[in-house]
């Protein structure tokens, strides 16, 4: 298999039908031998999810999804280039039910900033992968973070 570099993308205009893609970042740290992930709260009804959002104009998918990881929850690290894994769900916008995909990209947590935009609006809490993934309502994201190994599942 031929790997590719990640270029930055140029976005179309979007429809008001179809599918929308989605960039999220699985933000970890390695804590006391254990693998630990963070996770943030929703801006409306408080559900524990993973840093996500719309693609960026002129950044790649993960160079989206770090910027994700920074807005919602202040973390800050290295991000894969590899798509780790996704998933879907359902957003509401306004009373209408969006099917979204989200490419999830691994970040290792360097710092984590006291200081961000989304600060007053969400929680962070670290947690371990089997207490994160029983947090989430999306079973393949619950699969992903379960199944989340470092050393195995990154390049």
């Amino acid at each position: 298999m031929t790997k590719a570099k990640q270029q930055p993308i140029r976005l179309p205009t979007a429809g008001k039908k179809g599918i929308r893609t989605q960039f999220g970042a699985l933000c970890y740290r390695i804590h006391k031998d254990k693998i630990q992930v963070l996770l943030v709260t929703t801006r409306s009804q408080k559900h524990w999810i993973v840093p996500k959002g719309w693609p960026m104009d002129h950044a790649t998918p993960a160079q989206a999804a770090a910027r994700e990881a920074f807005e919602e929850a202040g973390a800050e690290g290295n991000i894969s280039n590899n798509c780790y894994g996704i998933y879907s769900y359902t957003k509401d916008v306004n009373g209408d039910k969006l099917p979204c995909v989200v490419a999830l990209f691994a970040l290792k947590v360097k710092r984590l900033h006291a200081i961000f935009p989304e600060k007053g609006q969400r929680k962070r809490k670290w947690f371990g992968r089997k207490k994160a993934a029983a947090q989430i309502t999306s079973p393949e994201l619950r699969q992903l973070i379960r199944e989340f190994d470092p050393n195995t599942t990154l390049p």
